[in-house]
């Protein structure tokens, strides 16, 4: 199964964070770009962050990946104490084949994916058959490449 999952970090080593994700995934095929980008939502002043997306090719559910995100984001000393606040690492499950999950603590797709230029322009990087058109937004930047692994 073709999945994809969003990567932040606005906290300490952003670019350590990313890469020890990407290397604490199952299955990664692609790494998109990463993307320097504004806090979006959340407390004012809070760093800029680095995203990017990473694909994988998978048999595990979505509820088996959220384990896994879950487990990355703990790992990289995340406290969930405010919405949308500052965090060190950040993985959110964005896509997960044609699966559908509507549960309290999971959605899948991911309920805003679409809204998110933060997600769209490294989900097109990856898949330009899911997001057809790169998004032109500002306040997005090229930040450097990383590889899976």
């Amino acid at each position: 199964m073709r999945a994809f999952l969003g990567l932040g970090s606005n906290l300490g080593d952003r670019w350590a964070h990313l890469r020890a994700a990407v290397a604490g995934l199952p299955d990664v095929v692609a790494v998109s770009p990463v993307y320097e980008t504004a806090p979006v939502g959340g407390p004012p002043g809070q760093p800029a962050y680095l995203n990017a997306v990473v694909e994988l090719a998978t048999e595990l559910s979505p509820r088996h990946l959220l384990a896994h995100a879950r487990r990355l984001e703990d790992e990289a000393g995340r406290v969930r104490t405010e919405r949308w606040g500052p965090r060190p690492l950040d993985v959110d499950v964005l896509l997960v084949g044609d699966v559908e999950v509507d549960d309290p603590d999971l959605r899948v797709p991911h309920p805003r994916w679409r809204e998110r230029a933060f997600v769209l322009v490294p989900l097109h990087d990856l898949a330009p058959d899911l997001v057809p058109v790169r998004p032109v937004d500002p306040a997005i930047r090229h930040a450097g490449d990383m590889s899976p692994g």
